[in-house]
């Protein structure tokens, strides 16, 4: 038998606290502990957990490898999880019973299998834990943790996923400016610097990957322009003109794409995401979030300066605006 190849898929990893609602079980662990927790998993095996976070997210991503034209998957979804192999039981029945197609997993006891993302060709690991998705940035890999309520949009096709530009997509250096000298100062920095490329960040590759997909949408409208496209991207920043530039002309830079952007310079994200309604949003700053996550699935990505732990006596405190 062949070995499966990774190296050509968007590969997802997602515990399975991203994917399902597991909110009963893990009271029952924080209260009386592991054994007890294994013996709620086990009592309650046969009844599927709920839809979490990111599960309109995988069902939809997933869902695009009927694109594919000879019937190689296009995406790879595997579990990353902290439950043991027994525990882990009710998770996969619970995968089986929603019709997903995902049949690899990684169980580990008490700790998180994030180290193998590398190994897996993952670019991309989702996550109810903090500290495992710190961890993971820490160590170079893309990651983040989810909040809100999973998007309700349950009979539709397509996709929709929005970032944050500076922390996300790129790296954190032109925020570094924002917080360290203020707005004026990042407008004058980022038109002087309108032809450098930012340096990528954690999820461009993400990016790519999904680009990869609407490339087989673009050939599709080519030969059928009634096709409607199912994927869509977006970029939602609170970066404005004359600082929006320089988002287009790195993306350019590094041959990807989005299909919207919006430059809100202050404007509060919320109200935008409640009419995009994207499946999931991505950005590095929980204030962020926290205005829609009532209605949006989002991903808490904790990188970069706006998320280091400030020290009383040697750092300052952040520039009120910032580019997240």
């Amino acid at each position: 038998m062949a070995a499966y190849d990774l190296e050509k898929l968007l590969v997802v990893g997602v515990a399975s606290s991203a994917l399902f609602d597991l909110s009963a079980a893990d009271a029952v662990f924080r209260e009386s502990g592991e054994a007890r927790y294994r013996e709620f998993q086990e009592e309650h095996i046969a009844e599927p957990l709920q839809a979490g976070v990111a599960f309109p997210f995988i069902q939809r991503l997933l869902s695009l490898n009927d694109l594919s034209a000879d019937g190689t998957p296009l995406v790879e979804v595997i579990v990353l999880s902290r439950n043991d192999p027994e525990t882990g039981l009710r998770v996969m029945r619970s995968i089986a019973h929603h019709g997903l197609p995902i049949s690899r997993a990684i169980f580990m006891q008490g700790r998180s299998p994030y180290e193998y993302m590398g190994a897996l060709n993952m670019s991309l690991f989702l996550s109810q834990n903090d500290r495992d998705v710190r961890i993971a940035l820490e160590m170079g890999f893309a990651a983040g943790q989810v909040v809100g309520s999973p998007a309700a949009d349950p009979d539709g096709t397509d996709l929709r996923v929005a970032f944050d530009f500076d922390g996300v997509l790129a790296d954190d250096s032109s925020e570094r400016v924002m917080q360290a000298d203020g707005l004026p100062a990042f407008h004058a920095h980022e038109i002087e610097h309108l032809n450098e490329p930012l340096p990528e960040g954690r999820l461009s590759d993400f990016l790519r990957g999904i680009n990869r997909i609407q490339d087989i949408e673009e050939a599709r409208v080519l030969a059928d322009p009634s096709y409607n496209r199912r994927v869509h991207v977006a970029i939602v920043t609170a970066r404005n003109a004359p600082s929006h530039e320089r988002v287009v002309r790195t993306l350019q830079s590094w041959g990807v794409r989005v299909n919207d952007a919006f430059f809100l310079g202050g404007i509060e994200k919320a109200k935008v995401l409640r009419v995009l309604r994207p499946h999931i949003f991505f950005d590095d700053q929980l204030k962020h979030l926290e205005g829609a996550a009532d209605e949006i699935p989002s991903v808490h990505v904790p990188f970069g300066v706006v998320n280091e732990p400030l020290d009383a006596e040697t750092s300052q405190t952040p520039h009120p605006t910032s580019l997240a």
